[in-house]
């Protein structure tokens, strides 16, 4: 069933004047469009009876001329006087053109006007045109004749009189339009008053309805509450309100104080009950299976057991006490030991267990119609001075209710105390009673003493026998410090063990650092020069063999600097650096990295940042780029086509958990990478943020993929005092949300990290080629060489390359040899040294620092202390890169560091600097 639509009061009154205003809106577009079709109406009797009777006139005009002309003609014979008939005769025709065309919708003037176009043609050719011939021919005796019959006359008046009959018809048609208007304009003023009435009708109807709402609702709930009231603390009655709005949020919260002292009337009823029901009980099974009865009597569970606390030689013991609902000896096991089973697990734990999904073969719950499964376990401790003397177990046909869990922990506070006040009455009830033996026993053996001498000689000896036994035990207590001390010296060669074996594993990924990049530096910059074909001997198939070869030995050294960070996290030793973080360049930066991604893979890439996102935030922005692309990277791999959504904003306060709360941050911000790819199972969702795995095989096989990447951005955000959680249906995409609080007074107290082991360092440039210019370090700042000195730099330079390793020496060698350089190699660092005594000064060395006989360390300390060449450039070369590696060798002599794998742009940038200088 849909949820009813929330409509307050305010919402009602703000509806109310909208339809009114919209009602009035509505009356004015009617009565404008009316009004517009008045002046329409109107500006065309202007316009256009105005044109048709301008044009008719100056066609009289036109044939007025031309008589005038044609008469002052044959009168003067002078032919000036046909220059106004030329004139009119070709003007009239234009002016009836136009006034035929504006009469095209008129058919009755437009033949009127045909017929008055035929009678001044008539003249023209009757009376005009022969006239003027005779006259020009100087006839005068025919003119005489003509003007004694005088045709033209008649054709005059024929004229005359069809213009006059036009004008009466455009006149009435006028009259007509004009009366139309009237009309119209006089029903635009009944339908004015009829809208206003209208308007008026609908403001009082939509006034009458709201207020009645309100009242009404208002009404509704004061009666409630005055028989709420009037019930003398009958606490079952409700609010029901039908509307929604803030009426029945004022219902329903009311509802909700009723629920809640109802609940609380409950709950300290039956708890003063549960006290109650103590008084007078001496004894622990008693006591327990009052309580059973009572407490399942509140709670409605139909199934308990009661479990206290015995000591034996086996150590402290659960045992069964009493049961509820079935008999004693079939209730469950009899005893358990601490950490055995739920019940000795929730001693051991000192803490509640709710089991609400039940096995099938757990204990039934006998009826007299069958047996039936319990829905929910109840398992509790009871405490007495931090110490658990009881357990119990209870069952219910229903999962328990919060009130029913909170009922129970209340009752147990003080259970303790209750069930260690018998046990003591039971105990001393039963020293009293062997008080009581002993002391007549005593008595008897008074009365007996003179006559069992002999006993009492027996007594002497068993005394000395229990000397002798507290002797022993003396001495096997003496033994059992012996082995604790033992023991202790253990567990500390154990401790000492620990620490030399995380000291090893740093060691070996040290190693694993330094054996896999030293090879992979050969792979690299001799398919980087295979790649580049400077010489064009290669195919374009040799070219893309190249470039794969580059590229994986790239996807490889990405593999090893994860596995390098994910140590690190795993052994607690990778700093975190605080600082400020600009978040308003972050959506940018995001567009500048991953919109040729999104263009590549066709999918639409979308930035939201919220307004209320602060520009400054305080974390480790390394760590945080780190998370975000990684997580950027497989929402672009797993989607195929739709869009990857990046939305950024801050966590509002109402939604911030008490975890959240506890944090010192100036706030929270919500990252989440939205995408509509593949999907993941629910199953999966905890497996994909552990190392080494992903959401299945099949998605390895297709979309590759080492499994680190969310392992690593999990404990980073872990780090960065934040989590990343996930949602994800399969066929609909995922969406990654990163947790991050803003640390501006810190976060990590660096003190109580550990700095007695080396660390594994080096997580080498990151894929992009700024990243990687960007973590060259330089120690000195040299001046910046000039472009003609840049352009011969290498031509002819000596350089020393100083490897143990065969592979580097010759990619290396092939390298440099290209830009014209003369190279020399040795081994270690003793025969570096024997080169450079016994050849000619070399203008650079290239030093790796593992070496066997003489390290790199050794060889550059002799160099600038016994051969005295301070000035010589020397570039240390390691592919094991330790934490202060850098700093070492800087020590140690270097001019300059650069960690394998080689990038030979950055070599050669480097090798530029110091050979210019």
């Amino acid at each position: 069933m849909e949820k009813k639509m929330r409509f307050g009061i305010k919402s009602k009154i703000i509806i109310g004047y909208l339809i009114v205003i919209i009602c009035l809106f509505i009356a004015f577009i009617v009565l404008n469009s009316q009004i517009s079709s008045l002046q329409k109406e109107r500006n065309f009797i202007i316009d256009h009876d105005i044109e048709v009777h301008d044009l008719t006139n100056r066609i009289e005009k036109h044939l007025l001329d031309m008589e005038t002309g044609q008469r002052g003609y044959i009168i003067t014979g002078e032919a000036s006087y046909l220059e106004p008939y030329n004139s009119a005769a070709s003007s009239w025709e234009k002016d009836y053109n136009a006034l035929y065309q504006l009469l095209n919708n008129n058919p009755n003037q437009q033949e009127k006007l045909e017929k008055i176009k035929g009678s001044i043609q008539d003249w023209i050719e009757a009376a005009g045109e022969p006239t003027i011939a005779l006259k020009k021919e100087n006839n005068t005796k025919e003119l005489q004749q003509f003007f004694e019959k005088d045709p033209g006359r008649q054709y005059m008046d024929d004229i005359r009189s069809q213009f006059t009959s036009f004008r009466n018809v455009e006149k009435k048609s006028t009259e007509t339009r004009a009366t139309e208007l009237d009309e119209k304009n006089q029903k635009i003023k009944i339908g004015l008053y009829g809208l206003l009435f209208f308007v008026t009708l609908i403001s009082l109807v939509i006034a009458v309805v709201l207020s009645n709402s309100i009242v009404n609702t208002i009404k509704e709930v004061t009666q409630t509450i005055k028989r709420i009231t009037a019930s003398k603390g009958e606490l079952k009655g409700r609010i029901k309100v039908r509307s929604n709005d803030e009426i029945k949020d004022l219902g329903l919260a009311t509802n909700a104080l009723l629920k809640n002292i109802e609940e609380r009337n409950w709950l300290q009823t039956n708890l003063a009950h549960a006290v109650t029901m103590y008084q007078g009980i001496a004894s622990v099974d008693k006591l327990a299976e009052k309580f059973l009865f009572t407490i399942s009597e509140m709670t409605g569970a139909s199934f308990g057991a009661f479990y206290v606390r015995e000591e034996n030689d086996k150590g402290n013991l659960f045992v069964k006490q009493a049961a509820f609902a079935d008999q004693k000896s079939e209730a469950g096991r009899a005893s358990f030991l601490i950490g055995e089973g739920l019940i000795g697990q929730a001693a051991l734990e000192k803490r509640t267990f709710v089991i609400n999904d039940v096995p099938d073969t757990y204990q039934l719950i006998a009826s007299g119609l069958g047996d039936v499964k319990p829905k929910s376990i109840f398992i509790v401790p009871v405490l007495f001075e931090d110490e658990v003397i009881a357990v119990i177990e209870l069952a219910s046909l229903h999962e328990f209710t919060a009130l029913e869990k909170e009922l129970i922990s209340q009752v147990i506070e003080t259970f303790g105390l209750t069930i260690n006040g018998v046990i003591r009455r039971m105990e001393i009830a039963r020293l009293l009673k062997e008080s009581q033996a002993m002391t007549e026993e005593l008595q008897a053996q008074s009365e007996e003493l003179q006559t069992q001498s002999e006993e009492l000689q027996m007594q002497s000896e068993e005394l000395r026998m229990i000397n002798e036994q507290l002797e022993e035990r003396t001495k096997d207590a003496e033994e059992k410090s012996f082995e604790l001390e033992a023991a202790k010296e253990d567990l500390e060669e154990k401790a000492h063990q620990l620490e030399l074996n995380s000291q090893y594993k740093s060691e070996f990924l040290a190693n694993m650092s330094h054996e896999l990049r030293t090879p992979l530096n050969s792979i690299l910059i001799l398919s980087e020069m295979l790649e580049e074909n400077a010489a064009k001997t290669l195919s374009e198939d040799e070219e893309e063999y190249a470039r794969i070869i580059h590229s994986s030995g790239k996807d490889l050294l990405a593999l090893i600097n994860d596995i390098l960070d994910l140590s690190k996290v795993e052994s607690g030793k990778l700093d975190v650096l605080l600082a400020e973080m600009n978040m308003s360049e972050l959506p940018d930066q995001i567009e500048r990295n991953f919109s040729h991604v999104a263009e590549q893979k066709k999918v639409q890439l979308k930035i939201n940042k919220a307004q209320d996102v602060p520009d400054i935030i305080h974390t480790d922005e390394k760590r945080f780029q780190q998370i975000v692309k990684n997580l950027l990277s497989n929402a672009f791999k797993f989607t195929e086509s739709g869009s990857v959504t990046v939305s950024i904003q801050r966590v509002a306060d109402h939604r911030l958990t008490t975890a959240m709360r506890t944090i010192d941050t100036d706030c929270w911000l919500e990252i989440a990478v939205a995408d509509t790819g593949i999907g993941i199972p629910k199953e999966k969702h905890q497996l994909i943020f552990e190392a080494f795995q992903q959401a299945d095989g099949a998605t390895v096989r297709k979309y590759g993929g080492t499994g680190l990447g969310l392992s690593i951005c999990s404990e980073f955000a872990k780090l960065l005092g934040g989590w990343i959680s996930l949602s994800s249906e399969v066929g609909k995409g995922s969406t990654f949300t990163l947790y991050l609080p803003s640390l501006s007074n810190g976060l990590i107290d660096y003190e109580k990290v550990n700095f007695a082991y080396e660390e594994v360092a080096v997580s080498v440039e990151e894929a992009e080629p700024e990243a990687e210019i960007t973590e060259i370090d330089h120690p000195v700042q040299p001046v910046e060489p000039s472009l003609q000195d840049d352009e011969n730099v290498f031509q002819d330079k000596r350089v020393l390359i100083v490897d143990d390793d065969q592979r580097n020496i010759f990619a290396l060698k092939t390298a440099l040899a290209k830009q014209g350089m003369t190279i020399m190699t040795a081994h270690n660092g003793i025969e570096c040294l024997e080169m450079m005594k016994n050849s000619e000064p070399f203008d650079l060395i290239l030093m790796d620092i593992m070496m066997p006989q003489m390290d790199g360390y050794e060889a550059m300390q002799k160099i600038r202390g016994e051969l005295k060449l301070v000035d010589l450039p020397i570039i240390a070369l390691t592919a094991k890169a330790m934490k202060n590696d850098r700093e070492k060798c800087l020590e140690a002599g270097a001019s300059d560091y650069i960690s394998k794998p080689l990038d030979l742009n950055q070599l050669f940038s480097v090798m530029r600097v110091w050979l210019v200088n």
